[in-house]
């Protein structure tokens, strides 16, 4: 299937060429109309220099200047990237130093691999396909551009997009490209945090299976360079590595960081927090992802409500949805009929996910939570119809004990909702004092 670009497209590159300029649409766009696959996100290259492009446009936005690339606006407000043709002068494996060439075929010569190595010309309804990209995509196969181990020591994060893109278009890849990215795999931690962490955030957002990326991650030994904690869950537990893949299949593709967390749920808290810190999340989002992985499962049906209530106390019930959609996802990814034969349901001694529940049982359990929550029960402290100026007025000294007391009221409340009223928290309070006073006797009133 031949490429159809939208018509701001076809107006850029009109523009460009009435001006004397050359230039082609390059790039996912070109690439993923090839396989038939829609695609908004258009990117032009273009013999104009960013000073000229930015000349013949109304509307435009300096993207990366200094790299060649300028933002122009289409007349409904939509941006599409339009870059200088380039060329590589030096890399390091981790940046390049780029200058700006002349032709199309000096600019898809720095490409990674054939597939994105093709050019459009959206006038003139032209392919230009000097590597045979195109053959490549009609038979399946991932190549690089020239020597796999040149394009590969240019920027080791080519074998991650090598991994990503043949996971996500089901390719092959070519032998001596995978031979190329085995042999510098261990180069991967050279790369920033940063680049890490979106290349496997773009796998966990993808629409597509992510599986079988995970597991050419896993078989090339990048899983085992930068995610060593995964790679021994897998080798150890085998069956636990594919029902953790099935699970994050389970989870929607608009969640990454759902995924994230189903990827780290079997692992012990302590390694959790290590992935993190190394793939350098926000502080909000690296606890939020922990939060997620580290949860007990939501109880099963045959709990009592004060279970439910102390469950959403412990994680917080603004996670509930959350954690029942990552509880349902392994359990799917358990009793489906593509999941592990039931001798093998039960994950290693570091999972939570030991003798997982059937889905049903996650339904019902997440429809009782619900209902709970819809109740506004008391679940933390801050719930209490009494608070540390109570506790004072009752004639306790200000202390770190007060947080003792208040956390056996709430324990007390989480088990029946109904002694949340303030005579009865004082008593209740009066009780707790008088069993913290032989631990803590200076800090309070005789």
């Amino acid at each position: 299937m031949l490429p159809v670009a939208p018509p701001a497209v076809r107006w850029i590159t009109r523009t460009l060429e009435e001006a004397g300029h050359e230039t082609w649409a390059v790039g996912g766009a070109v690439r993923d109309a090839l396989l038939g696959r829609p695609s908004e996100d258009w990117d032009l290259a273009t013999h104009a220099r960013p000073k000229t492009v930015r000349s013949l446009f109304r509307r435009t936005v300096p993207i990366g200047i200094e790299h060649g690339t300028v933002g122009v606006l289409s007349r409904d407000g939509t941006l599409y990237e339009v870059t200088t043709f380039r060329k590589d002068v030096e890399t390091d494996g981790r940046h390049a130093v780029v200058a700006f060439a002349d032709t199309i075929a000096d600019d898809l010569g720095r490409r990674d691999f054939t597939i994105n190595a093709i050019a459009w010309h959206v006038v003139r309804e032209e392919l230009f396909d000097p590597f045979d990209g195109v053959a490549d995509l009609r038979d399946g196969i991932l190549r690089t551009v020239g020597e796999a181990e040149d394009r590969f020591s240019e920027d080791h994060l080519r074998i991650l997009r090598a991994l990503r893109f043949a996971g996500r278009f089901g390719l092959e890849i070519e032998e001596g490209t995978w031979r190329g990215a085995r042999a510098l795999v261990e180069r991967l931690t050279e790369l920033s945090p940063e680049r890490v962490r979106e290349e496997l955030l773009k796998v966990l957002s993808d629409e597509h299976d992510p599986t079988r990326t995970l597991e050419l991650y896993a078989d090339s030994g990048a899983l085992a360079v930068l995610y060593p904690e995964l790679e021994r869950t897998r080798s150890e537990n085998p069956v636990g590595w594919c029902a953790t893949l099935a699970a994050v299949e389970f989870l929607p593709k608009g969640r990454p960081d759902w995924r994230l967390a189903a990827l780290l749920r079997p692992l012990p808290a302590d390694e959790v927090a290590r992935v993190l810190l190394r793939l350098r999340l926000s502080n909000a989002r690296m606890d939020e992802v922990a939060r997620l992985a580290s949860a007990p499962p939501l109880p099963s049906d045959a709990s009592t409500d004060a279970d439910i209530r102390r469950w959403l106390s412990a994680n917080g019930p603004q996670r509930l949805n959350a954690l029942a959609r990552l509880d349902l996802a392994f359990a799917r990814a358990a009793w489906s009929d593509a999941g592990p034969s039931a001798g093998d349901r039960v994950e290693g001694p570091s999972s939570t996910l030991h003798a997982p529940a059937r889905p049903e049982s996650v339904v019902d359990a997440w429809c009782r939570a619900r209902a709970i929550r819809r109740s506004r029960p008391p679940l933390s402290v801050s719930d209490l119809e009494l608070d540390g100026r109570a506790l004072i007025s009752l004639g306790m000294k200000p202390g770190p004990h007060f947080g003792d007391v208040l956390e056996g009221l709430l324990a007390w409340v989480l088990e029946e909702p109904s002694r949340n009223e303030r005579p009865l928290l004082e008593a209740r309070a009066l009780e707790l004092a008088q069993a913290l006073r032989g631990a803590a006797p200076g800090h309070w009133n005789g």
